[in-house]
């Protein structure tokens, strides 16, 4: 007899990101030959899912999973999810993967490439979509996972490897000549990542500049020599040479960095955004022109110099060690904050669009 059950999709809508639906309908989870069918059963929400909706269309990440609706949007979120069906060898119903899901109860996918490590979903629209968020982890098989640290893992891993690319790739072009380096929303966990990874060098600054609400958090941090809200922005120094990361996608912030800096800026990456879609937009009046980074483009670069496995132990060796430093007393740099379903999702998603949610805060949804 069929197994059938009520399926649970949570949409956003493309042009107003804090508006969200959901939409319930009865399906069968039995999985057809080739697929697997997975139960989402915890997956993390910050900033960073408001960015993929944010560049949903410029970025494609509304194509990983379709909603079927013009105006409506499927959001992306790193989780957790268990097989509850398969009809493929070499992966069995009860198996807990780690990867990228839609917002959804359930959801099915292609797995093809299957090895010890996982799989990747070989679903034919995604076959031309960024093949790093196509592959699922085993969490049998990953040396870096620990079900004590999976809030951390879905909240910081999927940040983190921006962050240490960044840092790598930075470190790569030996921070194009800087001897400065100024991360706009430090209190963001991508920036402070970045900076961790970077780490205190004699001869390098790292400079912090974020808003006035979040000041106190991001001096607290320690990875930053100095920091000061926007509005302090031109008491910095400006006669190093100096290296501008951009995450906060703020055009009129970005032009007062060049301004302020002027031909010291060596160099202006645009890292991630957590504003509107308008910070697509990269040009700037003054000095080097911003550079987009995509941690995809220096991941192939490394896997061609280091190999796979070289990479994968980069980033989770580093990824241990960053869980410490977020985690040391007596002032932790993240709390982490667990709710259940969906309604906590739509609130949770409403207050990350809008900036009310704190900076030491990590929010994880359980279904």
């Amino acid at each position: 007899m069929p197994n059938r059950s009520t399926v649970s999709r949570l949409f956003t809508r493309k042009d107003a990101l804090d508006q969200t639906r959901l939409v319930q309908q009865e399906e069968s989870l039995d999985a057809a030959e080739g697929e697997i069918v997975l139960r989402l059963d915890l997956f993390s929400l910050t900033t960073n899912n408001i960015t993929y909706a944010a560049f949903g269309d410029s970025m494609r990440y509304w194509q990983f999973f379709p909603s079927g609706e013009d105006d409506w949007g499927h959001m992306p979120v790193w989780g957790f999810a268990d097989v509850l069906d398969s009809k493929v060898e070499g992966i069995a119903a009860g198996e807990r993967f780690y990867g990228y899901f839609p917002i959804a109860s359930h959801v099915r996918m292609q797995p093809e490439r299957i090895t010890p490590r996982g799989f990747y979903d070989g679903a034919e629209h995604r076959r031309t979509l960024t093949s790093a968020y196509n592959q699922y982890t085993r969490c049998s098989w990953d040396i870096y996972y620990s079900p004590a640290t999976e809030a951390l893992q879905i909240l910081l891993k999927p940040l983190f490897l921006t962050s240490s690319m960044l840092a790598d790739f930075l470190e790569d072009n030996e921070l194009f000549g800087a001897r400065q380096v100024v991360f706009s929303s430090a209190s963001s966990k991508t920036a402070y990542g970045t900076a961790a990874c970077i780490g205190r060098q004699a001869g390098r600054q790292l400079l912090g500049i974020t808003s006035p609400r979040n000041l106190d958090f991001v001096e607290g941090l320690g990875c930053y020599q100095q920091s000061c809200s926007y509005d302090q922005l031109e008491s910095l120094a400006s006669d190093q040479p100096t290296l501008y990361v951009d995450f906060s996608g703020d055009l009129a912030l970005r032009e007062r960095v060049h301004w302020h800096f002027g031909a010291s800026l060596v160099y202006s990456c645009f890292a991630g955004s957590a504003q509107t879609p308008e910070a697509n937009v990269l040009g700037c009046p003054l000095g080097p022109q911003p550079e987009f980074f995509f941690a995809p483009v220096q991941i192939r670069k490394r896997n061609a110099e280091w190999g796979p496995e070289q990479v994968s132990r980069h980033i989770g060796e580093g990824l241990l060690d960053f869980y410490q430093q977020v985690g040391r007393p007596p002032r932790p740099w993240l709390r982490v904050e667990e709710s259940q379903g969906y309604e906590a999702a739509r609130q949770l998603i409403t207050a990350l669009f809008h900036g009310r949610v704190a900076a030491d805060e990590g929010h994880v949804i359980r279904l």
